[in-house]
């Protein structure tokens, strides 16, 4: 089982993130989920369409489900280039620091990324 990433592919600008983690990943060590096009999946996790919008979701490849910065750091751990600042991390115990801004920086990134609600058809 590969590491899947959940990620918000509505418009362009919601899967910029993701487009730089595929072009990291040559080792194909994650699978990407577009939480608009499989639900399904959100729904057996028991996580809601709203929260996987606002907070990046990872489903490790141990079952353990993940969000914000913590997630973060099991897509770089996956990341041979990236392993490293994952494990300075979690040694450091920085996560939960760093979660706390996350979940700051998400909410104006999130408020901002698409014009008029461009990602859901919605203004």
């Amino acid at each position: 089982m590969k590491t899947i990433l959940f990620y918000d592919g509505g418009c362009p600008l919601c899967s910029r993130e993701v487009r730089h983690y595929r072009g990291l990943d040559r080792a194909k060590r994650l699978d990407y989920i577009d939480i608009n096009g499989d639900r399904v999946l959100l729904d057996a996790l028991g996580v809601s369409f709203l929260v996987a919008q606002r907070r990046l979701h990872v489903l490790t490849r141990n079952g353990l489900l993940l969000d914000g910065a913590f997630a973060f750091a099991a897509v770089w751990r996956e990341l041979p280039y990236y392993r490293h600042l994952a494990d300075a991390l979690y040694k450091l115990r920085l996560l939960p620091a760093l979660d706390r801004l996350y979940d700051r920086f998400a909410a104006l990134r999130f408020r901002h990324r698409c014009p008029a609600g461009a990602c859901h058809g919605r203004a």
